[in-house]
């Protein structure tokens, strides 16, 4: 399960994965992030919370891919990832590099709670 939210007052696109997440699922959320993103401007953040993830299919990578091309086309400014464990890490560290480059600030963390901190959103 992929829950998809933002808030414009904090200038942030929140991406919570739960449990297993398939390539349809992540399909289909893919609109709902096209949506959000039509309400942000150049410089938005994006949480993006793996601290219930399970699993994830292969299939994913490459929507994943697409996902952060489109965050960078957009502004993206900032990814805060939650992490718990590094093992359970899907990978998005090798990605950032060719879809982000340099440019984009990342930061993992591992709870929602110091993500939020690192936002700025929770002191």
């Amino acid at each position: 399960m992929i829950l998809v939210t933002s808030s414009k007052v904090h200038r942030l696109l929140y991406l919570k994965f739960v449990e297993t997440v398939t390539a349809d699922e992540m399909r289909r959320r893919v609109v709902e992030v096209q949506a959000l993103l039509g309400e942000f401007k150049s410089g938005f953040r994006l949480l993006s919370d793996l601290e219930d993830l399970k699993s994830m299919e292969e299939e994913c990578v490459p929507i994943l891919g697409d996902m952060m091309d489109q965050f960078k086309t957009k502004g993206i400014e900032m990814v805060v990832r939650v992490i718990p464990d590094a093992s359970k890490d899907i990978g998005l560290n090798i990605l950032s590099i060719f879809h982000y480059g340099r440019k984009v600030r990342t930061i993992t963390c591992e709870t929602t709670v110091e993500g939020m901190k690192a936002l700025g959103i929770q002191s």
